[in-house]
């Protein structure tokens, strides 16, 4: 029947949903005069799969539910939902099928009016757009709004942009005293080393000190005995900030700048400090010649600035991760160095391991420690226990101290239970793999996340591979894994509506981490296992998986971007509750999002819900739990 009376209602109603609520005032008060109502009953078809619809339904009140062609719940909601936008937009059938769970109003517009509405409208139009790329989309668009255009430049600049003069350089076979002629007359602190055209090394001012000067080695000998050999290049289409993630994770200052080959000029991190006052290569760089716990301590209060820095440059939350995790990696490595001078050189050789978010270099503000120590096999604990629990000791008090909190877990080095030789580890994965209660699921889930951080790397790859295989050749223990992954809920309800604490101290507030970026882990890190890569990072994995035929490359590309939003949103609230004096944390308000924000939260829950349902298809995961 026409719609003739609550036009008013009408229109307040549709200016609270999106995407009506980014239409301009005029048009919406217009709109309600050419919609007209329907009514279905419980139980009846709303839209069938297989329909090309010929317009817009929007639930009035009442609820309805989406299937999938195989009768898998897709999603159900109540006021506010749009019906066949998509498939109207397309000109393409309806992909699943709808129902009324309850008795149903709804609000019916047209086709024409729905595509005047498309052409008025640019967010209109793009809520009805495929959900491949809206995230991605979101994330940028996230990103961009806080940028200055001063931020703006220095996200966009390319490192052959950097490039101040031609390249500086001198033949292997020169003397070395003639490379420390040509750095002086030059005023320059670094020279490229060619053969030919072709680079080879690097040759730095430090080199000329420590490994000319103080090794005493003959001026006269060629440039390639005291030059670094292969370094590390950059392209110049590279972003700075590209160069500046390898500059920070390798510790280094000079990075040479080569096209297919050819030598075209040397950036440095001072290059890079022009477009960057809150360097974290210098940080890096200061941490690493801390003389004390004290001085890591002082420094270390630098890094939430550094974060600041790099949410307000529109940095991805992958790469911001990447910085804040080496950043967390020099702390450590600094702890352990300082410990190790007090208490003299270690009686066996061992591997000091990170776990968690910083194996995966997802290190967001305000982690809790996850570690342990790999010992050699000679071990012998009445005459080395003392030594490494006092080392442990040391360094997790020194993390403490620097702001991470011990892990309530105790999954820490100084817990014996995760202090222990090669062959007691492997005797622990073994049983984890082989008989996964649990708990043995929940303490694979943290060590199956290691990388090595300080000690002797082939402790720490020998226990790696013996990981991978074991995971790989225990069908049962993904099973189990899966069942793990699959059993937590993002906070979404029953009607697509978000889901806070509704009492406490969290009070109105629902957890990032927990309920959306943790559940996302989990299932990479079960798709990596099957897949036996070597990578630990969330993303990474995805990508593997997706190489070696354990999930579809949509799902995997659902899957990164929905990591990607809601970990750029958790980064960006821990920024705004440190500017605030608060201490950070993982807990966001939905009521303070924007409309925007929200329904792309929403979408991220959604495609984790979706991930969720493919491995309960994949895995026999009930009655495992």
């Amino acid at each position: 029947m026409p719609l003739d009376v609550e036009l008013a209602e009408i229109r307040d109603f549709l200016a609270a949903h999106e995407p009506f609520s980014s239409l301009p005032a005029d048009v919406l008060e217009a709109l309600p005069a050419r919609l007209s109502i329907v009514y279905r009953r419980r139980g009846d078809v709303v839209l069938a799969a297989g329909t090309t619809p010929a317009e817009l339904l929007v639930v009035r009140s009442g609820a309805v539910e989406l299937r999938d062609p195989d009768g898998e719940l897709v999603e159900r909601a109540g006021a506010g939902l749009c019906v066949g936008g998509s498939a109207l937009a397309r000109g393409t059938a309806q992909p699943v099928a709808t129902r009324a769970i309850e008795d149903t109003l709804l609000l019916v517009c047209p086709a024409e009016a729905f595509h005047e509405l498309r052409e008025r409208s640019v967010e209109f139009a793009a809520f009805f757009e495929q959900r491949a790329g809206q995230l991605r989309e979101a994330v940028a668009r996230q990103r961009a709004h806080y940028m200055t255009d001063a931020d703006r430049a220095v996200l966009q600049s390319r490192v052959g942009e950097l490039v101040r003069r031609t390249p500086v350089g001198i033949g292997a076979e020169q003397p070395i005293v003639e490379a420390a002629r040509l750095m002086s007359a030059e005023r320059i602190s670094s020279l490229l080393v060619t053969d030919g055209e072709r680079l080879v090394g690097i040759l730095t001012d430090r080199d000329l000190r420590t490994r000319v000067l103080a090794a005493g080695v003959d001026p006269a000998s060629p440039v390639s005995t005291v030059m670094t050999p292969d370094p590390v290049t950059v392209g110049p289409d590279a972003l700075a900030v590209e160069a500046l993630l390898e500059l920070v994770q390798r510790n280094i200052h000079h990075l040479p700048v080569v096209d297919r080959g050819r030598p075209l000029g040397m950036i440095t991190a001072t290059d890079l400090l022009r477009l960057q006052q809150a360097s974290p290569v210098f940080l890096v760089g200061d941490i690493a010649k801390a003389p004390d716990v004290a001085t890591v301590v002082e420094l270390s209060a630098r890094l939430p600035g550094v974060v600041a820095g790099l949410v307000r440059q529109g940095t991805s939350a992958r790469d911001a991760g990447r910085v804040t995790t080496t950043v967390g990696d020099a702390i450590e490595q600094r702890l352990l160095t300082l410990a190790e001078a007090e208490l003299g050189a270690p009686p066996v050789p061992y591997a000091w391991l990170t776990l968690g978010s910083r194996a995966r270099f997802e290190q967001a503000l305000g982690p809790d420690q996850d570690h342990a120590l790999l010992l050699h096999d000679d071990y012998r604990p009445e005459a080395h226990a003392a030594y490494f629990a006092d080392l442990a000791e040391r360094v997790t008090s020194g993390l403490e101290a620097v702001g991470y909190p011990r892990c309530r877990g105790e999954k820490m080095a100084t817990n014996p239970r995760w202090r222990q030789p090669l062959a007691a580890w492997r005797d622990d994965v073994t049983r984890w793999v082989r008989t996964p209660t649990p708990q043995a699921v929940l303490e694979a889930s943290v060590f199956f996340d290691l990388r090595h951080l300080h000690g002797d790397p082939a402790l720490t790859a020998e226990l790696a591979a013996a990981q991978r295989t074991a995971a790989q050749s225990a069908p049962i223990f993904l099973a189990h894994l899966a069942a793990h992954a699959a059993a937590g809920h993002p906070p979404l309800g029953f009607f697509r509506e978000l889901v806070v604490d509704r009492s406490g101290e969290h009070r109105d507030t629902l957890d990032l981490k927990r309920g959306g970026i943790n559940l996302i882990v989990e299932i990479a890190r079960l798709h990596g296992l099957a897949a036996g890569t070597l990578e630990t990072s969330t993303l990474a994995r995805l990508e593997d998986a997706v190489a070696a035929g354990g999930l579809s490359a949509a799902l995997a590309a659902d899957l990164r971007d929905a990591w990607e939003f809601l970990a750029h949103l958790r980064l960006r609230h821990q920024v705004e509750r440190v500017r605030a004096g608060l201490s950070p944390d993982n807990r966001i308000a939905p009521a303070r999002l924007s409309h925007f924000e929200k329904r792309h939260l929403k979408a991220a829950f959604g495609v984790i819900r979706t991930a969720q349902d493919a491995i309960s298809h994949r895995y026999p995961v009930r009655g495992l739990m």
